[in-house]
């Protein structure tokens, strides 16, 4: 096999953290170093889970990454002059973790948005044995920060478990970024929705599930980023839906259909609340404009901005929390790419670029970087600094910054 290098001079910062087995998703834990962090070197919170060749052996990790330094590019000439200045960014990565046992592989888990690491992380993870276990990580994220504490036996165990799926496994998970107590929603691959609260110091789940009935899996789930009734989902029947939690049937308020193939992913931007975009099964991707979604044009909706540049499917998809026009996707043809949407493709000079070199021709203008991972997963933006990703695929972790965003 051919060996791919990555070329360290448009990464402002790469690292790759090995892993024990591979890990299928990853949340990143909102921290108290403050926002806007451009400075390095940096450091960051997250979790993720394992994909163990033995059940038994797979953990919930949660692991905090420090001294990541900036991606050194040395010139020969400079050498001698720099080796003094470099010496404080010589040391290596620090990476501690603290471990959970699981008896399952974990489809996929979130963080929610309001974790605070003084009070409660709330993660939800997704079992392969269709149980979804909620946990309070806080104790986890706050031995690393606090020598000698000792987490407490209780903080190893779920907060609570939802079983109404039964054994029927599911990759949809998502927190409510409006609701600040907790409210999850839950998709499986038979097609069901449930929709779990936490009222005053108890969990409840509604015993009716959502669904359209057609007994298709729930890819995705992701609440609106501006009204907290409401959420939409991809599935494997090709659809997106907007769905409204008040609604009395649990029924969808509008689908559209979206794509020949599997839905996988989805994400709604929080900076325009009208902008949702979703990844699918033959690798083609798309941004849809929600205020199109109408009932009277539900048959004719286009999405705003598409693109077939992948050679596999859509595993991730993420709009930059900081950025509205810049969004990140994963891919099973082993890359990451990021896009800036605000490049517009009759601009002159991009005309004369791809008149003059042929390869350019089949490049979309939009399209800013392509990071390579074998068989990455899932993709996140770090919130509190700027242009930084974790994406996690069959060789470990990956924490990059380009120099493009």
């Amino acid at each position: 096999d051919e060996v791919l290098e990555a070329d360290p001079t448009v990464y402002d910062m790469l690292h790759n953290v090995n892993m024990p087995w591979p890990c299928l998703t990853l949340d990143i834990i909102p921290d108290n170093l403050g926002s806007e962090r451009r400075n390095y070197p940096q450091s960051l919170l997250m979790t993720t889970a394992t994909q163990a060749s033995r059940k038994k052996e797979n953990e919930l990790m949660v692991l905090s990454l420090a001294q990541l330094n900036k991606t050194l590019v040395k010139d020969n000439d400079d050498e001698d002059d720099e080796d003094e200045d470099n010496e404080d960014n010589d040391s290596d990565p620090i990476i501690e973790n603290e471990n959970i046992p699981l008896r399952d592989t974990t489809n996929r888990l979130k963080v929610s948005p309001f974790a605070n690491t003084n009070q409660e992380v709330l993660a939800a993870t997704m079992s392969e044995n269709g149980e979804v276990y909620i946990y309070d990580l806080a104790p986890q994220s706050k031995a690393f920060s606090t020598p000698g504490y000792q987490i407490p036996k209780a903080a190893k165990k779920p907060i609570h478990t939802i079983k109404n799926h039964g054994n029927v496994e599911g990759y949809a998970v998502d927190w409510s970024p409006l609701v600040k107590s907790g409210s999850l929603l839950t998709g499986d691959c038979s097609g069901l929705i449930y929709h779990t609260q936490k009222h005053t110091s108890k969990w409840v789940t509604d015993k009716t599930p959502f669904s359209v009935g057609n007994n298709k899996s729930i890819e995705d789930i992701q609440w609106s980023t501006t009204e907290n009734t409401v959420f939409a989902t991809a599935g494997c029947d090709g659809f997106v839906r907007i769905w409204d939690t008040r609604s009395k049937k649990h029924q969808p308020a509008l689908s559209v259909k979206a794509s020949n193939t599997d839905v996988n992913v989805i994400s709604w931007s929080s900076k325009l609340g009208y902008l949702l975009a979703s990844g699918d099964d033959n690798g083609s991707w798309g941004v849809w404009d929600l205020r199109q979604f109408s009932p009277d044009n539900i048959n004719n909706v286009q999405p705003v901005a598409q693109y077939d540049f992948h050679k596999g499917a859509i595993t991730s998809i993420s709009f930059n929390p900081l950025d509205e026009s810049i969004i990140a996707v994963a891919s099973e043809d082993n890359t990451v790419t990021l896009w800036d949407l605000s490049v517009e493709a009759d601009d002159e000079e991009i005309k004369q670029q791809a008149a003059e070199t042929k390869e350019l021709e089949q490049i979309p203008p939009q399209l800013l970087f392509v990071h390579w991972q074998k068989d990455v997963k899932d993709v996140k933006w770090h919130k509190q600094i700027p242009g930084c990703l974790v994406s996690t695929g069959t060789d470990g972790l990956n924490v990059w910054k380009t120099i493009s965003v």
